[in-house]
């Protein structure tokens, strides 16, 4: 049994995607597979969050969402917009560490970076990740602006004592400009080791079939796919 957390560089930089995409290959190795968005914003009673997309895309069945505000906010924002009680981490993972004993994975998907607030006690994804004692996957841009971002949450990581499980793009775009491809070593020497995968553009808009397919492609061995840093660098980076 394992946990891994999820964490983005910043809202908007495809851990949905890479969430589905790691459970995609658990759920076609057959192991059992619990997914968990512990505070989901942004999104009404009723309507579709996250989690309705991993279900779509990787075929999981087991979900939870422990809290939901309808504002596009920080949780802790959201809840007090909504006048809504926040999330409560220890009760969170509590309810984590029971799906790990049951489950072979569990992937806890966070909210915007690792930083954001889910409680007025200044509660994060990251002080989550530290009372499970779990490692934390970073899913980060590929474009201009990443570097700071993705530096930034390496050094929190490494000042909480916390794993980096490694650094995977989440949306590797269709024609990759000048930043893109000057980023991808950059990104690997911030991180000290190859990148974990790169999940191209617009993958969340394909069938399951094809999308196990890509994931396949796109995560790294580690994660169950046989995505190569070495040639995606070959192929597309430029030499510094």
């Amino acid at each position: 049994m394992s946990v891994l957390v999820i964490a983005g560089t910043d809202t908007g930089v495809g851990k949905t995607v890479v969430t589905a995409a790691i459970a995609a290959l658990a759920v076609a190795r057959g192991s059992s597979v619990a997914i968990v968005k512990p505070a989901q914003t942004g999104v009404a009673p009723g309507e579709p969050g996250d989690l309705d997309d991993i279900i779509r895309l990787a075929g999981v069945t087991t979900t939870f969402e422990f809290s939901r505000y309808p504002d596009p906010l920080a949780p802790a924002a959201a809840a007090r917009a909504s006048g809504l009680p926040p999330l409560s981490l220890s009760s969170a993972a509590s309810r984590i560490s029971e799906l790990a004993d049951s489950h072979r994975l569990v992937l806890v998907e966070g909210a915007g970076g690792l930083l954001v607030r889910f409680d007025e006690e200044g509660g994060t994804i990251a002080d989550l990740a530290h009372a499970l004692q779990v490692p934390v996957l970073v899913v980060a841009r590929s474009g201009l602006g990443t570097l700071n971002h993705t530096a930034l949450t390496l050094e929190v990581l490494a000042n909480r004592g916390l794993e980096l499980a490694g650094v995977v793009i989440g949306s590797w775009p269709r024609h990759p400009g000048l930043a893109d491809r000057c980023n991808v070593p950059d990104l690997e020497m911030l991180a000290a080791r190859p990148l974990t995968g790169a999940i191209p553009e617009a993958a969340g808009d394909l069938p399951a079939a094809g999308f196990r397919d890509l994931a396949h492609r796109s995560l790294g061995p580690s994660l169950g796919g046989a995505f190569d840093a070495q040639t995606f660098r070959s192929t597309f980076a430029l030499p510094h």
